[in-house]
């Protein structure tokens, strides 16, 4: 059984009352696990079709989520190849209060680690906008890393402070995401070492980081657009009281749905969501100038004489390349980004160095499925793939998209029968 603060018993016992009993008994079962199919790669069906009996997997969360008690399926290749994305069970319920917003542009404000953020790109099915933020440089650069395995094509990644953000994006998006840091109440269970750090004080900083952060959000919203606040605590301060001083705040807002989660009424970790709809309809945008693509027209030749070889056609959008080489394919009205701090553009596409074209991993897992030069290999042989072995393999020379069945893992090159091996060192499987 957990050792929980005894202020924290206190705190529930007078919230829940009669149902503290069953609340207090759900900690002696194993916290709950979920997968989330990757739709923007397969269907459901496809998934449940390929996917080994050691996954595990039991019945539906909600949308394209089902429970699992596999273990180690974050080494997995189908995991590398983004088929899916591993989610606390509760935090996949937020979903049910984006699925109906309308997500032409998108906002999620406190990103990473990226699991709402691939969520809502799938819900978005490649169309429109979705800028991802994290404060953090460096949980950004896990954040993109997720984008980048999931095949993400329209999200760009930055890492900004709140402020910043409103200040670029005035009533620029028709769906904001605000899945705030909080005092982490709901996940004792799961990440038993958030038990020291929880103290009545550390709640009431959260919740004033929060008003915070909501107040920058909300900016953000434009006429007749959605805000959705999420956490994973279950303090009131944070949850149903932050909503209420915020709708004070914004009398422009109204609540349409609010939810909380208990592990002793939902097989999953604590949570708490709700959507809010700033007022006026049909949606007003604020018009910001488009992204400023730099052309480089012998790059691009280069680049798409590559495409033509390796995938057969070359891929539609807006070529970007840097004065260093770097090429990113720009999303559609992708919004000028100049004066933040930008993680990820897009897709990168890989390197122009005046003479010669090097693919980025990126491509692979964004558009190798369509590839017409690709390798198929059995998962056991993926995972020397995957922990950047070279390989036999009777086929002409030249690049690849290496794929566990049809599913893109990266690149490599052919050489006289070999498979040189081009997975990022940093990406690899080590074990």
């Amino acid at each position: 059984m957990i050792d929980l603060p005894e202020k924290f018993i206190k705190r529930m016992q007078e919230r829940l009352g009669k149902d503290y009993p069953a609340f207090l008994a759900s900690y002696r079962e194993d916290p709950a696990k979920g997968l989330r199919i990757n739709t923007l790669k397969l269907s459901k069906e496809e998934f449940f079709a390929i996917a080994p009996a050691e996954f595990k997997l039991q019945g539906p969360v909600t949308g394209d989520g089902v429970y699992t008690e596999g273990e180690k399926l974050g080494a997995d290749p189908y995991h590398f190849a983004g088929l899916y994305y591993l989610q606390e069970p509760s935090a996949m319920k937020v979903g049910d209060l984006t699925l109906a917003c309308r997500k032409e542009r998108v906002l999620d404000l406190c990103a990473a680690p990226g699991g709402k953020t691939t969520l809502i790109a799938q819900q978005m099915g490649g169309k429109g906008i979705l800028i991802a933020n994290e404060i953090d440089y460096k949980r950004a650069k896990i954040l993109s890393e997720n984008v980048e395995r999931m095949g993400i094509r329209n999200c760009a990644v930055l890492s900004a402070s709140p402020e910043t953000v409103a200040e670029k994006f005035p009533a620029y998006f028709d769906l904001v995401l605000v899945d705030a840091p909080c005092s982490g109440e709901g996940m004792f269970k799961k990440e038993e070492n958030a038990i020291p750090e929880w103290s009545e004080e550390n709640v009431a900083m959260c919740a004033a980081r929060q008003r915070m952060i909501l107040d920058r959000a909300a900016e953000t919203v434009c006429a007749g657009g959605n805000l959705v606040y999420s956490t994973c605590t279950f303090s009131e301060e944070e949850d149903e009281g932050q909503v209420e001083a915020f709708l004070a705040r914004h009398p422009d807002f109204t609540l349409k749905r609010q939810q909380k989660l208990y592990p002793h009424t939902f097989r999953g970790e604590g949570h708490f969501m709700a959507l809010l709809e700033r007022a006026s309809d049909p949606l007003s945008y604020s018009r910001l100038k488009q992204f400023p693509v730099r052309r480089d027209r012998e790059a691009e030749r280069a680049f798409e004489a590559f495409c033509r070889d390796v995938f057969g056609k070359v891929p539609v959008g807006a070529v970007h390349t840097l004065a260093d080489g770097r090429m990113y394919l720009v999303p559609a009205d992708m919004p000028d980004l100049t004066g933040v701090s930008l993680v990820r553009l897009g897709v990168g596409l890989g390197e122009w160095d005046g003479k010669l074209f090097k693919p980025a991993h990126a491509l692979a897992m964004a558009f190798g499925q369509e590839a017409k030069k690709k390798i198929s290999l059995s998962r056991e042989e993926a995972k020397g793939y995957l922990r950047g072995e070279t390989f036999e393999w009777d086929t002409e020379n030249g690049w690849v998209v290496v794929c566990v069945g049809k599913f893109p893992l990266g690149f490599g090159k052919a050489v006289g029968g070999t498979v040189k091996n081009h997975y990022p060192k940093a990406l690899r499987l080590r074990s």
